[in-house]
This record gives structure tokens, C-alpha cells and sequence, in this order.
């Protein structure tokens, strides 16, 4: 129990989360994998990268490698995972640390094992709600392609997330 004005502190949960992309015939990078929260998890209906927590003795590599092949049912090498960005964020439900790394080869067809919805995007955003932890992506994903203007719509009912340092 906490004592009045104390805050109760919450262990921070790792997360690997994939940038999947396409490349383009060119080489250059193209479209990106967004999927959708399912049914009966905080923010369900929410558009994010796809990707889960790790588990007890997991790197970030392996945990994406088995999420990606539990929730989508694709095959990834483990050194198809490129690091890319580390960032932590506080949801109201939660204070995790996001892996994100961008993966470009993968083999099998998207299977949505947990009912979610999928779509194959570029900036801006053809979908909405975006889960507020996918928000700096797509900033990342702009400036690296040179892409100016909103990058999403906004939505009144998004819920915010703060980003630590």
C-alpha cells in the first residue's frame, strides 16, 4: 500500500516491437506493416507495430522473431532484425520500453492469429486510432524519407502516453 500523494512504481516491461517494411524495386524503402490490437487488450482497435514482450532470458532479436511468428505466422531470421530505436513510454496501464527494430525479409503469408486487421501503409496514415507509443515511428519513418506534413490524423479519443527520458 502507498502512503497518500506516493506513487505506486511499475516495473518496466520490455517490448520488441517490428518495422516491417517493404523495399521497392529501386532498393529504397517502401510500405510498412501496421496491425491492429485485438479484441479484449488495453487499447484494442488501436493501430501499432506489430510485436510483444519479452520473455525470461529472451533478447530483443528472439522474443520479435516469436512474436511475429505467433501473432502473423511469418518466418524471420534473427539476422533479418535490425536494432533501430529504444524508447520508454507511460501509458496509464503501463511503463514499457520499446525495441523497435526494422526487419525488411520475411517469409510466409500474414496469417492474423489473434483477429487482428492489417494494412500495408505510408505516410500519412490511411488508418486511425494509432496506439500513442507508434506516434514517434512515424516522425522517425518522415524525416528519414524526407516525408513533411501530418503524418497521421488525430483522433479526440486517443489517449495519450507520455515518452521518458
Amino acid at each position: 500500500m502507498t502512503a497518500p500523494g506516493e506513487e505506486l512504481q511499475r516495473a518496466l516491461v520490455d517490448v520488441a516491437v517490428g518495422v516491417l517494411i517493404e523495399r521497392q524495386a529501386d532498393g529504397c524503402e517502401g510500405r510498412f506493416l501496421l496491425t491492429t490490437r485485438p479484441a479484449g487488450k488495453v487499447y484494442a482497435g488501436y493501430w501499432e507495430f506489430p510485436g510483444g514482450k519479452l520473455e525470461a532470458g529472451e533478447g530483443v532479436a528472439q522474443a520479435l522473431v516469436r512474436e511475429l511468428h505467433e501473432e502473423l505466422g511469418l518466418t524471420i531470421a534473427l539476422e533479418a532484425v535490425q536494432p533501430w530505436r529504444v524508447e520508454t513510454f507511460e501509458y496509464e496501464h503501463a511503463h514499457v520500453r520499446l525495441h523497435f527494430c526494422k526487419v525488411y525479409e520475411w517469409r510466409g503469408a500474414l496469417q492474423m492469429r489473434e483477429q487482428q486487421a492489417h494494412a500495408w501503409q505510408s505516410l500519412p496514415l490511411q488508418v486511425a486510432p494509432v496506439l500513442p507509443g507508434t506516434v514517434p515511428v512515424l516522425g522517425w519513418l518522415a524525416r528519414e524519407r524526407g516525408f513533411t506534413g501530418a503524418t497521421h490524423a488525430t483522433l479526440s479519443s486517443e489517449a495519450p502516453a507520455t515518452l521518458t527520458p
